[in-house]
Order: structure tokens, then C-alpha cells, then sequence
């Protein structure tokens, strides 16, 4: 298979390593929609980050003191916020305008912080928690959480447990993988979907399949989205790329409820050239 040049980019850069540089990855993303995006630009810009932040870390970096620093640096200094006035705005996924306009969702503000951390030596990982994102430190000894999206407010897992009564509007049991730690892939496929569902609810079906494409480029073992790309090669008129897609779906026998509208696609193509 043939790749634009970004996806090149971000196919090798996935390859080479079990723990890929997720900034420039989402950057790779993002060339997709900017293709005059200089990636090495927006990676020194947070290497200038994370060396502005060294410089006010106290004598004695105790964690929370790192924290503060690192808190105070991104919402007061550089005035980082979460964009919940228009939390669906494309731009909020794309890690180069969240870098020049400092307003993001949780995910794109959790990839700063974790990046940022990563270069002062505090490393950080996300956490799948539903309907937000948050992060931690990776340190045994720090049982608590950091909400990149409201200014790195720190969280308890009580404070956790009323954070997502905020996001779903109703008390809902903790259960242990909501404080999953993802993976680089995982990550970089959460944010993909986001912005795959934007697309999908402005109804712009190529810019949501580029998307799409992108998800199985990240991990090609994803077959709901095989089935997913399929569709929506079907809506485009694709006819052939969805015919196998859908093909190759049905071979990993999925669960009875996703088959019948596979196979009305299917037959409905079978006209077709």
C-alpha cells in the first residue's frame, strides 16, 4: 500500500520502537490536515517548554513541587485552558493548533503535559478513564491523578469518582479499567476516534475515513474499524476497497449484531463495478 508522506512518517515511527515519540506522531497526524506542518519546528517548541520549566523547578524538586512548577508554567505563565466553549472545533485535536492557540480537549492538553514531563525527567502516562483523560505520574510512591484539562488540577480517586458524574450527569460505579494506563497506540487511537467522531457528526465522510485510515495504520489488528473504513469507502463510492474491507471483517467473525449490515452493503455492491 502506497502512503502519503506523513503516513510514511508515522508508519515508520510506530515501527521502530515499542514506545514511539507520541508528539511527533500526533504531529504526523496532524500533517495530514496542515501537509506544510514543520514537525521538528513544533518538537523544538517543546523542548524550549520543558527547558523553561527546569529553570523554575526548586532546588528540592519534590514531585508535587514539580507539579506545581509544571502547573503554573503551562495555565499561568503560557495561559494553557480547556476549550469547553467549543470543545468540538477540529483544531482541538491537532497538536500544532493546540501548541499556537494553547486551547485543547483532554487528551491533546494530557499529550503536552506528558511531554513536557517526559523531558524535565517526571515521567507521566495517560489514563483511559471514560469520557475524560487524564494522567499520573509513573512513580510507585504518588497515588493520584492530574486533569491536564482543568488547569492540572490533581485528583484522588474520590476526586475521580465526582469527575465522572460531572462528564456522563450521574453517579456511576468505579471500576479498575477506568484508571487503565494506555499504551502510545492506544493513546494515538483515542485521539483519533475523537476526531473521526467530529467528522462524522459534520458529516465530512473523506476527511472521516482519512481518519479512519489512520486508525488501522496505528494498530491494524482494530476490526470494528475495518468494518468502519469499509462503510464509509462504501458512502465515498469506493466500491472495491469496500468490498474488502467488509470481506476481511466478516472473516474475523465478529458477533452476530454487526454481520446483517455488512452483508446488506455487500449484496447492495454486488451490482456494482
Amino acid at each position: 500500500m502506497k502512503f502519503s508522506a506523513p503516513r510514511q512518517q508515522l508508519y515508520h515511527l510506530l515501527r521502530q520502537s515499542s514506545e514511539p515519540d507520541l508528539a511527533a506522531a500526533a504531529l504526523y497526524i496532524a500533517q495530514e490536515e496542515y501537509p506544510a506542518l514543520a514537525v521538528d519546528e513544533y518538537l523544538n517548541a517543546l523542548d524550549t517548554m520543558a527547558g523553561e520549566v527546569e529553570e523554575r523547578l526548586p532546588a528540592d524538586p519534590y514531585p508535587l513541587k514539580v507539579l506545581q512548577t509544571l502547573n503554573r508554567y503551562l495555565y499561568e505563565d503560557l495561559g494553557f485552558t480547556g476549550n469547553s466553549q467549543h470543545y468540538y472545533d477540529p483544531r482541538n485535536s491537532f497538536l500544532n493548533d493546540v501548541l499556537d492557540r494553547r486551547l485543547g480537549i483532554p487528551i491533546t492538553l494530557s499529550l503536552v503535559y506528558i511531554e513536557i514531563a517526559r523531558r524535565i525527567n517526571f515521567p507521566m502516562e495517560g489514563i483511559n478513564f471514560p469520557g475524560h483523560f487524564l494522567v499520573r505520574p509513573t512513580r510507585d510512591d504518588m497515588n493520584i491523578f492530574v486533569d491536564p484539562f482543568y488547569q492540572g488540577e490533581i485528583l484522588f480517586e474520590q476526586d475521580c469518582r465526582d469527575r465522572i458524574t460531572q462528564v456522563f450527569g450521574h453517579p456511576m460505579e468505579m471500576r479498575p479499567e477506568f484508571f487503565q494506563v494506555v499504551s502510545p497506540q492506544q493513546f494515538l487511537v483515542r485521539l483519533l476516534n475523537n476526531l473521526k467522531q467530529i467528522y462524522l457528526n459534520e458529516n465530512h465522510l473523506e476527511k472521516c475515513l482519512s481518519t479512519s485510515e489512520q486508525i488501522l495504520l496505528v494498530d491494524p489488528k482494530c476490526y470494528s474499524e475495518l468494518r468502519d473504513r469499509g462503510i464509509l469507502y462504501y458512502h465515498v463510492g469506493r466500491w472495491s476497497e469496500a468490498r474488502q474491507d467488509l470481506q476481511d471483517f466478516l472473516a474475523q467473525n465478529p458477533s452476530p449484531e454487526h454481520i446483517s449490515l455488512v452483508h446488506k452493503l455487500l449484496n447492495q455492491m454486488s451490482d456494482f463495478p
